[in-house]
């Protein structure tokens, strides 16, 4: 089982100093991987629903700073040498794809091939509103920059002919050093699960009925050709902070997960020995087991 922190680049961790504490040691605790959040802005009064949380509202304000996901990971990759670089998730559709393919084939090439792409298709209109991308469409344009982004990974002279994105004899260079940055799927819907099973390395639910969403990745897979062994599946549970953390881990093992992820809240107090000892107690014996 392989083991990862999410909301990586928030609280203390956005500074330089939590940043430095949070992966050094979290790299030493034996985690395989740190995963970001993304919003670009935090738009006054907006009216889009939060699907998270039963307010419709993110808990967070404002004034909070919350790091670009790529910049803030380089950083990661500078001051670590083996731990997984994770976007979870970058909100694909707000991106230009063919310096995105850039950006992320240049840190997995720099950090070694540590490089995970997890997207989402977005949900905060005013956020699209503000950044003059259309919110409509946001799924078919998503699919569409995964196979851009793939077309340019794939090799020299590269060419993409669709409805968003445009270009022929296009050469991106480094290239990823596994040949693709793997693509996560973030979300809890069933157009999420199917659009794992249809295009995804990975899937990575926010909620929902894990063993449903997993099943209908899985189906969808088979339907289109495709391995559904070779599609990771990463989730968190609660249970795995509380008193049988042991036992959570083992449940979600049997239900096809293979990467647990922890809230990175659980090391705002002395980082890295609270990293240190989820290590021994948790990471140890299941990596054993």
């Amino acid at each position: 089982m392989k083991f990862g922190i999410i909301f990586a680049n928030t609280m203390e961790f956005a500074e330089r100093k939590g940043l430095v504490q949070l992966a050094q040691g979290a790299e030493a605790a034996g985690f395989e991987s740190l995963w970001t959040v993304e919003h670009v802005i935090y738009p006054d009064g907006y009216e889009s629903e939060y699907p998270y949380d039963k307010s419709g509202k993110m808990a967070m304000a404002p004034e909070v700073n919350l790091p670009d996901p790529l910049v803030w990971l380089t950083w990661v990759a500078a001051v670590t040498e083996r731990i997984g670089l994770g976007t979870g998730i970058l909100i694909l559709p707000q991106r230009n794809p063919v310096i995105l393919a850039k950006e992320l084939a240049t840190i997995d090439h720099l950090s070694g091939g540590r490089m995970e792409l997890g997207i989402g298709v977005g949900w905060l209109e005013e956020e699209f509103d503000a950044l003059g991308v259309p919110f409509a469409r946001r799924g078919a344009r998503t699919d569409e920059y995964v196979a851009a982004m793939r077309a340019l990974w794939d090799g020299d002279h590269a060419e993409h002919d669709g409805e968003f994105v445009r270009f022929a004899g296009a050469s991106v260079n480094p290239k990823p050093v596994r040949g693709r940055v793997p693509v996560h799927i973030g979300g809890h819907t069933r157009i999420a699960a199917e659009r794992a099973g249809r295009l995804g390395d990975g899937f990575f639910p926010g909620k929902g009925d894990l063993a449903e969403l997993i099943d209908i990745v899985r189906q969808t897979a088979v339907d289109v050709g495709r391995d559904p062994g070779a599609i990771e599946i990463t989730a968190g549970d609660a249970g795995v902070m509380g008193d049988d953390p042991l036992g959570a881990v083992d449940e979600l093992r049997s239900k096809g997960v293979d990467r647990v992820v922890v809230p990175s809240f659980l090391y705002r107090r002395d980082t890295v020995e609270s990293l240190a000892a989820f290590g021994e107690k948790v990471i140890r014996p299941s990596t054993l087991a």
